[in-house]
């Protein structure tokens, strides 16, 4: 990126000036109502389209109805893709010393940089975990996708259980295609090696041999220099990143202790209903209505334990997933702000030499072209994380409100399924 000298952070454009839909629609240069009103991030992100029953009409007869009237407006993607990654097949592998799990990754491409067309290896934690760090090491000014904690998933204990590595499969399976639909992340050629190399561990070997001169240089900033001032923009991703992963806690936390209290109901239900059948025995005329409520209740017990697993393999994971999001683009605005903090101080260097210098020190420019670098790459990847995070929890909301409907539905009909044989008793009288 060329430099023409040093100039102040605020008369200092953007490297992307100019290049953002409101701009061209309407040339104002205000940022989004996403960065700069950090308290009300639920408004604009986490709100569902206009889904309501217009005035006069009927409601749905059924939850399939609700996804059918909603619509995502950032689900269509119209670039051509070019490179597609699945993970599936977990296997548990038991040897002498550890107990691992490793997942198959299929790779298809019509890209230059692969020599084939189609690629399957098996990688285990650890390697998706060597990836995430080096991208982070060769590209210090891009968000890199979250990787799932590594030991802890909420409610699951057994890490070999069918639910934890199911569940861990699916969140590698994302963090894959997150990488995979980056401009630039997708190109990286540690991600290359990931997904071709049969013997990783040669090239895990090699250490920090294969960080990039912009990687070392990000690597090495010292915390010597302070930063005066956040520029507002960014000081307004920092607020809304706090807020945000301050109200996703929260959410997480409550939901948590409410599938906590389900699953204890749920126990009681599977205690309660068996009661009303062993009555049973012990009546005449009441026998068979009280074996109806016990087949209703049973069937009541069974949609409450799909409703508590929706929960916890669809819900929560992503809840801590754009907790970890957060965490990460906090880290990278961190790098951004060590970078203008050194800049700002070979500026005051400069400007404290009595003697007049025409030419800019090379490494002045330099640290300048490293901030505008930081600059574009965390303005355009948050505006890709809000769209990602915006389809997401549009999709997750949906979900979760057709699970609900779906499971008071199957109480609803249970429940009426047992009045008409209590009519009859009724009338037998």
């Amino acid at each position: 990126m060329p430099s023409t000298g040093p100039h102040s952070l605020r008369d200092m454009p953007h490297p992307l000036a100019g290049s953002s839909s409101e701009e061209a629609v309407g040339g104002d240069s205000t940022p989004s109502p996403d960065l700069l009103m950090a308290r009300s991030f639920g408004d604009k992100d986490l709100i569902l389209p206009n889904g309501g029953t217009p005035a006069g009409t009927s409601s749905p007869a059924s939850s399939s109805s609700l996804l059918n009237r909603l619509q995502l407006d950032d689900d269509i993607d119209g670039e051509t893709r070019d490179l597609f990654v699945v993970v599936d097949d977990p296997k548990k592998h038991v040897c002498t010393m550890e107990t691992y799990i490793t997942y198959r990754i299929t790779t298809k491409s019509t890209r230059v940089e692969f020599d084939l067309p189609e690629y399957s290896v098996r990688r285990r934690y650890q390697d998706f975990d060597w990836l995430r760090s080096k991208l982070e090491e060769s590209q210090p000014t891009h968000l890199i996708p979250p990787l799932p904690e590594k030991f802890v998933v909420k409610g699951v204990v057994d890490r070999f259980s069918e639910e934890f590595v199911e569940t861990r499969r699916k969140a590698l399976d994302k963090f894959l295609k997150r990488i995979t639909d980056h401009p630039v992340l997708s190109f990286n050629e540690h991600f290359n090696i990931f997904l071709t190399a049969k013997d990783l561990n040669i090239y895990k070997k090699q250490g920090i041999a294969l960080l990039t001169r912009m990687g070392e240089s990000v690597k090495h900033v010292t915390g010597g220099y302070k930063l005066r001032t956040r520029p507002l923009e960014f000081a307004a991703i920092g607020d809304y990143l706090d807020t945000f992963a301050l109200k996703l806690g929260t959410i997480d936390r409550i939901a948590q202790r409410i599938i906590k209290e389900e699953i204890e109901y749920l126990v009681e239900l599977r205690e309660y209903g068996p009661v009303y059948s062993t009555w049973s025995a012990l009546e005449g005329e009441l026998a068979e209505p009280l074996e109806g409520v016990s087949a209703c209740i049973g069937n009541c017990s069974t949609a409450l334990e799909e409703l508590t697993d929706d929960m916890t393999e669809d819900f929560l994971p992503v809840l801590r997933e754009y907790i970890l999001y957060s965490d990460s683009m906090k880290s990278v605005l961190k790098k951004r702000d060590q970078v203008q903090a050194e800049y700002e101080a070979k500026l005051e260097a400069v400007a404290l030499r009595k003697e007049d210098r025409p030419k800019v020190p090379v490494d002045v420019e330099k640290c300048q072209d490293r901030m505008e670098c930081f600059n574009a790459d965390l303005k355009a990847d948050m505006e890709r994380w809000q769209n990602n995070k915006r389809q997401d929890f549009r999709q997750l909301l949906m979900g979760m409100a057709d699970k609900n409907i779906q499971y008071y539905e199957k109480c609803l009909m249970a429940w009426e399924s047992i009045i008409p044989l209590l009519q009859e008793k009724q009338e037998a009288k």
